[in-house]
């Protein structure tokens, strides 16, 4: 009996280093908080405090904008995540059909952020927000400047292009910066127009202020990506929180429908006389362990939340949340999987997850020569703007540059609240043994080829999780869950 438990202990002790001898995989569900490291990407760990919002506009019986008698919409509007907006209700209109408005506006001085133009009342969620072509007005002391946009029905945005409103040019340095125009509540003329079979029919849109004129074409693509205009009107940018001022239109016409605002026109407004407190201020992290159910696990808990840019320059500016596996090297393969929903994503943003060296990739430094973080070998959620949000490998090793995938166009996600599979696979042997990324995102692939003795040259990756980029930018709204990962090779 005591010679059969020797066995027993002796078979286990084997069975237990042939176990530790093998690549593991560890699968986490988020059922409870795991208790993975996380530094600075909660608010309490820098003791950031939320911020007060307050939108005040809609009718008014002031007259500020230049109309005959009194009566005017407009207010004071301020940048912020969560959308605001007072527009009239105008019937469906798409990128097949022309487009037109114009009229007089005032803006105060000070700093704001917002559009004026035609937009989805159904879809406001983000900046840049899908269904919009407008003009954007943002206040910049005692003058403001002016520019056109666009963003699809899937998240493809465009300005500006190829005619901006005039630059000012520096004698000294040839830098070129917008003229703008004055604020101080002085009155301007502006007009907007969409025509579909303009840009040789891709779709141009043309706006003036004061007779300065600005073109932008649609990119190449763009129209047959469609979207919906159901309001016209003035909308906040949403991002996070920004500064904000007054603004007035009076005498609009819209698609030759003209209205001088004698009486309250009753048009639909949407948190527009509100104040109330936000918690989406830049750069403030918020992502982690959560008992939410967005990315669609088996159960309740997942991992994410807000994940701003961070910035290398500042150490309580960069953030990761990561569980500890490895040290991982370049010599075996690496893999790992899961689901992910993006519920929404700003225009400049950036979610970096995947496996990282906890002291290289937070390592504080003076450099802003690129964002991807030393030490890591992961997936970009981010733009450009002109192409969504796309999903593709990424790595850099600590010293050297980073490297992305060529075509890192070829996969595309949507903060459209869509689950999505995913998965990531570095193979050694890949690229005739320089190593090789492949992410997958449902059905399809990207991959990215280590450079020749890239891989020789080490790179250890100590954690698993979300790392914030180096040089920062607005946040996207994402969460991951049921991961099955590589711990140990």
């Amino acid at each position: 009996m005591r010679m059969e438990l020797v066995r027993l202990v002796l078979v286990t002790l084997v069975l237990s280093g042939s176990s530790q001898a093998q690549p593991a995989t560890k699968t986490e569900t988020f059922e409870w908080d795991p208790g993975w490291e996380g530094v600075n990407n909660r608010p309490a760990d820098r003791g950031d405090q939320p911020v007060t919002v307050r939108q005040d506009f809609g009718y008014s019986p002031t007259n500020h904008a230049g109309g005959a008698g009194p009566g005017e919409v407009g207010g004071f509007v301020q940048a912020a995540a969560e959308p605001a907006f007072y527009g009239r209700v105008i019937p469906g209109s798409t990128l097949e059909q022309p487009l037109s408005a114009s009229g007089t506006l005032a803006v105060a001085d000070g700093g704001t952020h917002l559009l004026v133009g035609f937009f989805n009342g159904s879809t406001v969620n983000e900046w840049r927000t899908p269904n919009t072509l407008a003009i954007r007005i943002n206040g910049r002391g005692d003058h403001f400047f002016g520019y056109v946009e666009y963003c699809t029905s899937k998240w493809r945005a465009g300005a500006d292009s190829p005619q901006p409103f005039p630059f000012d040019q520096d004698p000294k340095t040839g830098r070129k910066t917008p003229s703008g125009f004055a604020s101080g509540l002085k009155v301007h003329r502006w007009s907007l127009a969409y025509d579909p079979a303009g840009n040789n029919g891709g779709g141009a849109i043309t706006a003036t202020i004061d007779g300065k004129t600005s073109v932008c074409h649609l990119d190449p693509g763009h129209k047959a990506d469609g979207a919906t205009f159901n309001r016209f009107g003035i909308v906040n940018v949403m991002k996070s929180v920004d500064g904000g001022t007054e603004i007035y239109l009076d005498d609009v016409t819209v698609n030759g429908r003209k209205e001088t605002f004698d009486a309250d026109p009753k048009w639909e407004g949407r948190n527009n006389r509100a104040t109330y407190q936000t918690n989406n201020v830049r750069p403030r992290f918020d992502f982690g362990f959560s008992a939410t159910s967005f990315a669609g696990g088996k159960t309740p808990g997942e991992m994410g939340g807000l994940v701003f840019r961070g910035d290398c320059r500042e150490p309580h500016r960069m953030a990761c949340y990561g569980d500890k596996v490895g040290p991982l090297s370049l010599d075996k393969p690496i893999r790992a999987s899961g689901k992910v929903v993006m519920l929404r994503g700003v225009s400049d943003s950036t979610t970096l997850f995947g496996f990282y060296n906890r002291t290289a990739a937070m390592r504080s430094n003076p450099s802003q020569n690129q964002g991807l973080p030393e030490g890591v070998l992961g997936i970009n959620i981010e733009g450009p703007s002109s192409e969504g949000f796309c999903f593709y490998p990424v790595y850099r090793q600590p010293g050297q540059d980073g490297r992305i995938a060529p075509d890192y166009r070829t996969l595309r996600i949507l903060p459209d609240r869509a689950v999505r599979q995913w998965s990531l696979d570095y193979d050694p042997a890949g690229a005739g043994g320089n190593g090789r990324i492949t992410v997958t995102l449902d059905d399809r692939s990207v991959s990215s080829d280590l450079p020749e003795g890239e891989k020789a040259a080490g790179n250890a990756f100590d954690r698993f999780g979300i790392v914030t980029p180096w040089i920062d930018g607005n946040g996207q709204l994402v969460y991951f869950d049921d991961l099955a990962y590589t711990v140990r090779q």
